[in-house]
């Protein structure tokens, strides 16, 4: 799966088998290497995020760092989806 970059001992991901048709910009978070069940965060085109869920059972406290980081670095996120699956759509 595609590292978009760490915080910490957590991975922001990519799953590499999105859907036909590909879904919105969203990440992936898991503690180490990448799961099928990761925490799901939809990106938004103003760089928000929405959690879809947190399968990962990531701690409240960690995942809002996790999802401040994300925030501030959206434009990366957006960049290199676009580098990787050549579009990108929006939940919102």
């Amino acid at each position: 799966m595609p590292q978009v970059f760490k915080i910490g001992a957590y991975w922001v991901y990519f799953w590499a088998n999105e859907n036909e048709p590909l879904e919105p910009v969203h990440v992936h978070i898991s503690e180490g290497a990448p799961v099928a069940n990761g925490t799901k965060v939809w990106i938004t085109k103003s760089g928000k995020c929405l959690r879809c869920n947190n399968d990962s059972h990531i701690p409240e406290k960690v995942l809002r760092n996790i999802i401040r980081v994300i925030e501030a670095r959206s434009g990366e996120v957006i960049e290199k989806w676009v580098d990787f699956f050549g579009e990108a759509t929006f939940f919102c």
